[in-house]
């Protein structure tokens, strides 16, 4: 009896121990993936490069067959919250009215992707968007849903962003009319500073 006491023992201390060993390997697991989720990278680097104020001109196209609308005016890039996210502040002038423009830019280090939301004072709704880098074209291309005011449902939207070169940058933005992709705007950035 005294052996099967023993026995018995050891098995519940083996077992005790191993649990404890388990558990902070999951702990420590856990603190890795988080450490690497919230510590920005190399394209949070890139992002910060586009920091300081540019200057854009503005083409919009509100039907496929429209003439365009021209408009200009300049853009603040700020990384915050430690570098995490690209904070950019759009002001201008859109058909007569002034215009202001907010957006957020993420590079998710969980899922390898950008994500975006936008909110301006020509509507009330947010725009999301999410999409991947492309090194060969130096471009990032963000899919998302915005709202249509005329029926009050989501469209799918195609944002193309593009680095030129340090000083430059092309975004482009294309909607669905009718069932078919058109191009909606192009914005060409340049820096101020």
């Amino acid at each position: 009896m005294r052996r099967l006491l023993l026995f018995s023992a050891s098995i519940i201390i083996s077992f005790l121990s191993l649990n404890t060993t388990s558990r902070a390997q999951t702990q420590s697991d856990e603190q890795k993936a988080w450490k690497e989720y919230m510590t920005p990278g190399a394209v949070h680097q890139m992002l910060a490069k586009c920091d300081g104020e540019w200057s854009f001109d503005m083409t919009m196209w509100m039907k496929p067959d429209a003439p365009p609308t021209t408009s200009t005016g300049t853009t603040i890039n700020k990384m915050i919250l430690g570098g995490r996210y690209q904070e950019s502040v759009h002001k201008g002038t859109f058909m007569g009215m002034p215009f202001e423009g907010h957006g957020l830019l993420a590079y998710d280090n969980a899922k390898k992707i950008f994500q975006s939301s936008w909110v301006d004072n020509m509507g009330t709704g947010i725009m999301n968007a999410e999409g991947t880098w492309d090194e060969g074209t130096k471009s990032a291309t963000l899919m998302g849903k915005s709202v249509d005011p005329m029926t009050g449902k989501d469209m799918d939207v195609k944002e193309i962003f593009k680095m030129i070169d340090d000083n430059h940058q092309v975004m482009e933005m294309y909607m669905v009319n009718d069932g078919k992709e058109f191009k909606t705007m192009e914005i060409k950035y340049s820096r101020k500073n």
